[in-house]
Formats: structure tokens, C-alpha cells, sequence
């Protein structure tokens, strides 16, 4: 039922965003004619039209510029630089959705030098932002010595950052994905609980590079992917130790997580 409604959705929205519909729809409304639907459907039509437009613009936008800055005042009296904030904002895509965007936001609390640091941010602790900031914007030197100050570099951060953001998300969803392949986590599945080997998967560490498995005859596993989602390796332990023929038929020469989902779609 879930399904069939968001089916419906996505054809109605479809057809009334259509060039033809837009078109019969303002001719009708300019020609004043008294046949086909009323006014008061037509300036209703009219205006969820208007509203997917500016959905369809908003979502164009945000795929298109992922990374975008704006300015922001710190309202601390005694905060550095007079309160001026600049922040970054990264827009991230999940199973073709849009998430809650992550903020970075930069002050300069260095006196009569441009150097940035960040102030307060969004991003999660499994994201290497210290090591990003590190590389792309170093603190000036102790001493007033340009010869040993490092230059900073803003745009190259944003696309670090941004980076290491998408693969983490990517791999979020990859476990999500292999855990509905397998039939976890849904009401179907707890029906059909008697006929699914496989009892549990789950990320086995913050930055959700490790995949954690349990069979249900208490076999357990571990599988290792890299920041891209390649497989780096994988280990089954069972009555007598390691499984290898059980690693063998799970992973069947796949090379990517994405792969080992299909798989598991396929049984």
C-alpha cells in the first residue's frame, strides 16, 4: 500500500509539472472558458504546479552548488573579529534524498592576519575534520615569519571535506541496503523470521567502515570496506573457527559492498 501511494505521487506530480499541463491549465485561465474543470480547481492546479517548480528549483540548486558559504554574526560581545562568522554549508544526497545539511563555520581570531579556524561545526567526530583542518588550514606560525607560515587553502577544504562527508553517508546507506537485501528490519520479515539465515547486520564502528554479521547458528562475521566501499576483507567465525567456505558463498568473488547486496537481493 506504501508503495502503490508513493507511486501515485511521484505520476501526479510527473503530470502536473508536464509543459502540456502548464500550458492547458494558463490557457484556460486566461481564455476564461466556462467548459472542463473549475475556477477554483484551476487556481488550486495552479498553485501546486507553482509549488513543485519551486521544489524542482530549490532541488536543482542544492544539487548543483553542494557547497555554499553565507555570513553569520556571533552575538557574543567579546567574541574575535567583531562577531563576523563565515560558514559553510554541505549539501549531502542519501538514497536520493537530500539530508540535514552539515555547517562548518569559521572565525579569524588571529591578529592582523587572514588565517582562519573554525569555530563550531556540525560534522560528525567519525569525519577526520582535525586532519582535513590540519592539512588545508594550518595555524600561522609562533613567530611573525611568512617564510614559515603555511598558506591556507578554503576552497580545497570544501571539497575534502565535502568528500570524506559523501563516502561516509554512502557507507551508511550501503549497511541499510545490504540489512533490507538480507530481509532485516521490516514487518514482512519478521513474518517470514523462520527462513532468513542471516540475524543481524550492522555497522561495527563510528565511521561505518565495518559491517558486522550474526547467522543464525551463531555463526558471526566481520567485513571491511574501505572509504569507497570496495571490500578489503571479510572473516566468519564459527563452531571451529574461521568459516572461509561460509566467506566464499557470501561474498562469491564480489569486490564491492554494493555487489554483496545484490547478491543478497538475488536469493
Amino acid at each position: 500500500m506504501e508503495s502503490l501511494k508513493h507511486a501515485i505521487k511521484l505520476h501526479t506530480a510527473a503530470l502536473i509539472t508536464a509543459e502540456s499541463t502548464r500550458d492547458i491549465l494558463q490557457s484556460q485561465t486566461t481564455s476564461h472558458s466556462s467548459s472542463g474543470i473549475s475556477a477554483a480547481v484551476k487556481q488550486k492546479l495552479l498553485a501546486r504546479l507553482q509549488d513543485h517548480n519551486a521544489h524542482k528549483q530549490q532541488c536543482l540548486y542544492r544539487a548543483c552548488a553542494t557547497v555554499t558559504t553565507f555570513k553569520v554574526k556571533d552575538p557574543d560581545p567579546n567574541a574575535v573579529d567583531d562577531g563576523n562568522v563565515l560558514s559553510l554549508r554541505f549539501e549531502v544526497m542519501s538514497r536520493a534524498k537530500f539530508i540535514r545539511p552539515y555547517y562548518v563555520m569559521l572565525n579569524r581570531p588571529y591578529a592582523n592576519r587572514r588565517y582562519l579556524r573554525v569555530h563550531r561545526h556540525t560534522v560528525p567526530q567519525c569525519v577526520p575534520l582535525s586532519g582535513l583542518v590540519a592539512r588545508y588550514l594550518p595555524s600561522p606560525a609562533a613567530k611573525d615569519d611568512d617564510n614559515v607560515s603555511k598558506k591556507q587553502d578554503l576552497s580545497r577544504f570544501a571539497r575534502a571535506l565535502r568528500r570524506e562527508l559523501v563516502r561516509y553517508q554512502n557507507r551508511a546507506a550501503v549497511i541499510g541496503d545490504m540489512k533490507k537485501a538480507a530481509g532485516l528490519g521490516s514487518k514482512k520479515a519478521s513474518d517470514q523470521e523462520s527462513g532468513i539465515e542471516i540475524v543481524d547486520i550492522s555497522a561495527a564502528d563510528a565511521e561505518a567502515k565495518q559491517i558486522s554479521l550474526q547467522w543464525r547458528d551463531g555463526r558471526s562475521g566481520r567485513l571491511i570496506m574501505n572509504d569507497d566501499g570496495d571490500v578489503v576483507k571479510m572473516v566468519v567465525q564459527g563452531d571451529h573457527g574461521q568459516d572461509r567456505e561460509t566467506v566464499r558463498q557470501f561474498l562469491g568473488g564480489a569486490v564491492r559492498v554494493e555487489d554483496v547486496t545484490k547478491r543478497l537481493e538475488s536469493r
